[in-house]
C-alpha cells in the first residue's frame, strides 16, 4: 500500500506525523498438521501469524539444539548474581558468547558511536522494553545499547531456529531477562512470549517486535497491558502488514513505527544483505556452483533484486516471476527474463521464493521439478513453499545436513529442499553484520523518539520514518568507508530549496540501487 507523509521538525529527536492507509484486519487462525519422516512420525504446527516457525539460526553458534534434549523448561538454572529470570538453553555458555558480541560490535561502530553519545543523556531511562527479535550476536549489540541507553529489557526469540545459545546466555549473564533457545517447540514459542510480557512488578511499555507475533500475543491475551504501550516499533514485512490490518479495523490502541519502509532497512538490509547471504546460504548447504545454473527467482521487490544480482555476477541463467508490472518492468531492464512458473519448472535447477506470499510453489510444480533441483526461500514467513504438500506417505524424507532434506518421490527423484521451507539465510549461514548494524541503529532511533515524544504527537496510527532520521544513520554508517559528504554551498542551497543540513531527498524519493 503507498502511503503518503511529511515531516515535522518539532522534536529534538526528530518528530513523525504521518498519514497512513489502512488495510482489513483478519483474524488469525491455528492449524496443525502431520507428516511421516524416515525416522517416524513427528508433529508440525504453524504458528498464529505463520511466522513464528520461520526457521533463522547462525551457524557460529558453538552448540544444536540437539546437543541436550532436556528441556531449558525442565531445568533450573542460576547466572552469576543469583539471577533465575531467564530460560535459556546453557548459562555455562555466556563466555562463548560474549566473544560472539564482541567480535560482532567491532563491525557495528554507527551503533556503538550512538550508545557513546547517549547514553550520559539517558533517552531510554524508564523505558521497559520487551522485544521479540532474532537472538544473534548483533541483536545483542543492540539490545546492551538500549540497555545503556536507560531501558530494561525481556527479550524472546521471534522464531523457533532463530537463537544463537550462547549469546542468550551471555545477555542472561549482564542481567537482560531472555527466554529463548535454539529449537523451540510451537508451545515453547509462545510460553517463552508470555513469560516476557508477564512477570510480577515489571510492566512493559515499549514493544520491539520482528514478525508481529508479540504485538498479535499482547493484544489478544493482555488488552489492558497492551493498551498502556506507549510504542511499537516493528521491522518485518510481514508485521507491519499485520498493524495495518489493525489499524484498518480500528483495534491498534497504540502508536507503532514502520521500520521496515524506511530507507536504511527496506534497500539495506532487504537488498544489500540478501545480495550476500542468498550465496552464502546455498553454497554452505548445497555446495552448489552457479555458473550455468537454470535459477528463477520468484517476485522482484528488494530481496529479488539482492538475490538475482548476486547470482547474474556467478554465471546463473536467472528468471523471474513476478505480479506487479513495475517490478517486472524492472527485472526485464536488469537483464532478466520474466515467466510464469509452470513454463520453466521442468528446466530450472534451483527455485528461490521472495514473495512473501503462500503457495507461490505448489505441490503440482514440485511433483514436476527435475531430480536433484534445489527449492529455498528467502522470505520472512515460511508459507511460500507448500511444504505441508510433502507430508504424505509415498514420499520419502532424508535428512542430510542440518537444515538439509532430501524429499525422495516414488521412482527414486530427490528434490534438495532447504529449512523445512523457512528462511534460508539466517537457517544456514549468517547475514553480514555491518548491513545488521544500519537496522539496529534505525531500530533504537524509532524507540528513542517513540518514547520521548511528548503527549498527542503520535495518535493511534502507523508511522513511519522521516528522511532526515535515514539520512542520519545513513552518515552514522560512512566513517566505516572514509567517505567524505560534498556541502552545500549557501547559493546551491538556495538554488535547490534545501536545507544546507536535510533532508536531501523529498519523502516521495524512490532509491533505487542498480542490480
Amino acid at each position: 500500500a503507498s502511503l503518503s507523509h511529511h515531516e515535522r521538525m518539532e522534536h529534538p529527536c526528530i518528530s513523525l506525523v504521518f498519514s497512513f492507509q489502512q488495510i482489513q484486519f483478519v483474524e488469525d487462525k491455528q492449524e496443525f498438521s502431520r507428516f511421516p519422516t524416515k525416522t517416524g512420525r513427528r508433529s508440525l504446527s504453524r504458528s498464529i501469524s505463520q511466522s513464528s516457525t520461520d526457521s533463522y539460526s547462525s551457524a557460529a553458534s558453538y552448540t544444536d539444539s540437539s546437543d541436550d534434549e532436556t528441556s531449558p523448561r525442565d531445568k533450573t538454572q542460576v547466572n552469576s548474581k543469583g539471577g533465575t529470570d531467564f530460560c535459556v538453553k546453557n548459562i555455562k555458555q555466556a563466555e562463548f558468547g560474549r566473544r560472539e558480541i564482541e567480535i560482532a560490535e567491532q563491525d557495528m561502530s554507527a551503533l556503538i558511536s550512538l550508545r557513546k553519545r547517549a547514553q550520559s543523556e539517558k533517552p531510554l531511562a524508564g523505558a521497559k522494553i520487551v522485544g521479540c527479535t532474532h537472538i544473534t550476536a548483533q541483536t545483542a549489540v543492540l539490545i546492551e545499547t538500549l540497555v545503556a541507553l536507560g531501558a530494561q529489557c525481556r527479550w524472546t526469540a521471534c522464531n523457533i531456529y532463530s537463537t544463537q545459545n550462547e549469546v542468550a546466555a551471555a545477555l542472561t549473564e549482564t542481567g537482560v531477562a531472555v527466554f529463548a533457545w535454539k529449537g523451540e517447540s510451537e508451545d515453547d514459542f509462545w510460553w517463552c512470549i508470555d513469560r516476557c510480557v508477564t512477570t510480577e512488578g515489571w510492566q512493559p511499555n515499549m514493544i520491539l517486535d520482528d514478525g508481529g507475533d508479540l504485538t498479535h500475543w499482547m493484544y489478544k491475551k493482555y488488552p489492558n497491558v497492551f493498551k498502556k504501550i506507549r510504542g511499537i516499533v516493528e521491522e518485518s514485512v510481514t508485521g507491519v502488514h499485520r498493524l495495518y490490518q489493525l489499524s484498518k479495523a480500528g483495534k491498534l490502541c497504540v502508536p507503532a513505527m514502520n521500520v521496515n519502509d524506511s530507507v536504511t532497512k527496506q534497500k539495506f538490509d532487504n537488498l544489500y544483505c540478501c545480495r550476500e547471504s542468498i550465496l552464502d546460504g546455498l553454497k554452505r548447504t548445497t555446495d552448489v556452483m552457479f555458473g550455468g545454473k537454470q535459477v528463477v527467482v520468484c517476485g522482484y521487490g528488494e530481496v529479488g533484486k539482492g538475490c538475482c544480482a548476486a547470482l547474474k555476477a556467478l554465471g546463473a541463467i536467472v528468471y523471474v516471476t513476478e505480479i506487479d508490472p513495475i517490478c517486472a518492468l524492472q527485472a526485464c531492464m536488469d537483464g532478466f527474463r520474466v515467466v510464469k512458473l509452470n513454463e520453466v519448472i521442468r528446466l530450472v535447477d534451483i527455485i528461490i521464493t521472495c514473495t512473501g506470499n503462500k503457495n507461490v510453489v505448489t505441490r503440482d510444480q514440485l511433483d514436476r521439478m527435475k531430480n536433484g533441483s534445489i527449492v529455498c526461500n528467502m522470505g520472512h514467513s515460511n508459507t511460500e513453499i507448500d511444504v505441508a504438500s510433502l507430508r504424505t506417505p509415498e514420499l520419502t524424507w532424508e535428512r542430510v545436513r542440518s537444515q538439509v532434506d532430501h524429499v525422495i518421490w516414488p521412482d527414486g527423484k530427490r528434490v534438495i529442499l532447504l529449512a523445512e521451507g523457512r528462511l534460508l539465510n539466517l537457517s544456514c549461514s549468517t547475514v553480514p553484520t555491518f548491513v545488521l548494524s544500519i537496522t539496529a541503529t534505525t531500530q533504537a532511533l524509532a524507540l528513542i523518539e517513540l518514547y520521548n515524544a511528548p503527549e498527542g504527537r503520535y495518535k493511534q496510527d502507523v508511522y513511519l520514518l522521516p528522511k532526515k532520521m535515514d539520512e542520519y544513520v545513513a552518515s552514522l554508517h560512512l566513517a566505516t568507508f572514509d567517505a567524505h559528504l560534498t556541502e552545500l554551498s549557501d547559493e546551491q542551497a538556495k538554488y535547490l530549496g534545501l536545507n544546507k543540513n536535510g533532508p536531501f531527498k523529498p519523502n516521495y524519493y524512490r532509491y533505487k540501487p542498480r542490480s
